[in-house]
């Protein structure tokens, strides 16, 4: 298919083109009220169109994105190994959830949900009434190579911060939810004061006794994905409650703000600093931020890209014509988004000097953005260019290891090119409305499901069974996933890569292998060392490839093995005394 050919903008407004400007006070109407829900729509469309088949029954399958049906609470299981809690809560919610739905329903809940919170969230955040200009900074968020990369790697719960990056912006700007359009403001001297000409999506400041519930409220999707959301979160949000308001209330915002991050991220923080997990540096090389087209690292980060794995590319995005044009597409947004940046603040200081009273914090919010988004930039940047350094850091403490998969770390620049291409499209005038359809154009296949990528399927009836058999039995101890592995490839699933399932569906600890090994380009592999000391003593116990394990195991508080698309008879030998449970299809489950 042929690929869209960019024409370049100019960010001159046209003649007869109003500038941004908030939407009036006393708005209101059905259409008022449509338009309010458009970005919403069109981020259900979106989500739609890229989950394609995997929107049909079953679970979506793949790296990190393991659903299992039934799933039990998950903290116990999820700290089983002693590793880092990557998976708290997201998994716990999960569980939550499935009390009252099916596992594979809350999981495409959750999926659309992204889509839908990420385009109407960044619509939100873009100042103005223009129902095409929000629209595109709608679709942009909503769809680009970094969303669709950490997608096919899984990270759902990650993306869901992610989608909730903009609410979040908002919060720590002091947005009240009226003065950016979601209801109309009565006031607007008092709402909006001084933001009222600069079309900035912030409204007054928020009051202090309601700026710390209102931040917590928009930091809950990024306290449900997790230690990787938060991580990426407070990055963003810090520099925006810093630089977005008069000295006095960023110095009173600042330590509030770092309050409630730290507050939310107490059920994974806790565990994390209670374990005595490790991080092995390999890890840098192996996570760095890569090339996937032609136009280097920087050019792939620069264009939303570079993620370490290469099966998490959208198929042809390396090609040179598609990467051309995500490059152009990306320095047009951030072109947008500097000139937008310049519009709101001279516009902010010119309303201060006519109106010294007036309070004002929400045009500024885009200096603490930008702040966020070069500091994004160059942890990214760390891994690919100063492997050193970081190396260094993780030997030095072993917290600076979520700092390995830099490119994670750029989602405030998706934001800003976000809203740059929607202040771009906004210069446009009538052509505006078109302009939606481009982030989709520019990367078309990551549409159904990333041209069946993602899939739907069904759990083989024995995985059930296991999971009812162990989960029944009252005695406490640990079961051992075998092959001594962290992902599999099952033919059920279409041979995609997974992580273990067991490592989710047994509401006792599981004991696995979290080592991973990296191809690299060039040849040769990156292996990088489990983080849980448990993981550590029994696999140096299974690698050894002789002599009895039973005794060893035992030692560990190991009940159950589960034994799956493997020769049985290779470890039965070394487990004398284990009885068998249940033999089904593709698993073996002992009892010690």
């Amino acid at each position: 298919m042929s690929l869209p050919r960019l024409v370049p903008l100019s960010l001159r407004r046209p003649a007869g083109v109003p500038p941004l400007s908030p939407r009036p006070p006393g708005r209101a109407g059905v259409g008022g009220r449509l338009a309010r829900l458009a970005p919403a729509a069109l981020g259900l469309l979106l989500g739609m169109l890229a989950l394609g088949p995997a929107l049909g029954p079953g679970f979506v399958l793949r790296y990190d994105m393991v659903f299992v049906p039934d799933p039990p609470p998950a903290f116990g299981p999820a700290l089983g190994a002693g590793g880092f809690p990557r998976a708290v809560p997201s998994d716990q919610v999960v569980a939550l959830l499935s009390l009252a739905l099916p596992a594979d329903m809350v999981q495409k809940a959750l999926l659309l949900g992204v889509f839908v919170l990420a385009a109407s969230g960044a619509a939100a955040l873009l100042p103005g009434e223009r129902t095409a200009a929000r629209l595109a900074a709608a679709a942009f968020y909503a769809w680009n190579a970094y969303l669709a990369q950490r997608l096919l790697l899984g990270q759902w719960a990650l993306l869901l911060g992610f989608a909730g990056l903009p609410w979040a912006v908002r919060a720590a700007a002091g947005t009240t939810w009226r003065a950016a359009g979601w209801g109309a403001s009565t006031d607007g001297a008092a709402e909006g004061g001084a933001m009222g000409g600069a079309g900035c999506a912030a409204g007054g400041e928020s009051s202090g006794r309601w700026y710390a519930v209102r931040l917590a409220a928009a930091l809950v999707p990024a306290a449900v994905g997790g230690f990787q959301a938060m991580l990426v979160t407070a990055i963003t949000v810090l520099p925006v409650a810093a630089l977005s308001g008069p000295p006095r209330v960023a110095r009173a915002r600042v330590p509030v703000t770092a309050l409630v991050v730290a507050v939310l991220s107490l059920p994974w923080l806790v565990p994390a600093l209670r374990s005595d997990a490790v991080t092995d540096p390999a890890g840098v090389e192996a996570f760095a931020a890569r090339a996937d087209g032609p136009f280097g690292t920087l050019g792939s980060l620069l264009s939303l890209g570079g993620v370490w794995n290469a099966e998490a590319e959208v198929p042809g995005q390396g090609s040179w014509s598609v990467a051309a044009v995500r490059l152009a597409l990306s320095l047009v947004a951030l072109a947008g988004f500097a000139r937008f940046i310049g519009f709101a603040g001279f516009t902010a200081i010119a309303r201060v000097r006519e109106r010294r009273d007036a309070r004002v914090n929400g045009p500024r919010f885009g200096r603490g953005l930008a702040a966020a988004a070069v500091v994004g930039l160059g942890v990214a940047c760390l891994g690919a260019f100063a492997p050193g350094v970081l190396r260094g850091l993780i030997g030095w403490w072993p917290g600076f290891g979520p700092f390995r998969d830099g490119q994670l770390f750029i989602a405030p620049l998706v934001l800003c090119q976000a809203l740059g291409f929607g202040f771009a499209v906004d210069r446009l005038g009538r052509v505006g409305p078109a302009a939606a359809a481009v982030p989709v154009l520019v990367l078309p296949t990551f549409a159904l499901g990333a041209f069946g990528r993602l899939a739907a399927v069904d759990y083989p009836d024995e995985w059930r069974r296991v999971q009812a058999l162990v989960n029944a039995d009252p005695a406490p101890g640990a079961l051992v996933s075998l092959p001594w592995g962290a992902h599999r490839a099952f033919a059920w699933n279409g041979g995609r890569v997974i992580l273990d399932p067991a490592v989710k569906m047994f509401a006792r600890p599981v004991l696995w292998d979290d080592t991973l090994v990296v191809e690299r380009r060039a040849g040769g592999a990156i292996r990088v060392a489990p983080e849980a000391p448990a993981a550590r003593r029994i696999g140096a116990l299974i690698r050894d490839g002789h002599g009895p394990l039973t005794s060893a195991l035992t030692r560990e508080g190991v009940r159950f093995v589960l034994i799956a698309q493997v020769n049985e008879n290779e470890f039965l030998s070394r487990l004398p005394g284990a009885r068998p449970v249940l033999r089904a299809g593709e698993l073996l489950l002992l009892r010690l």
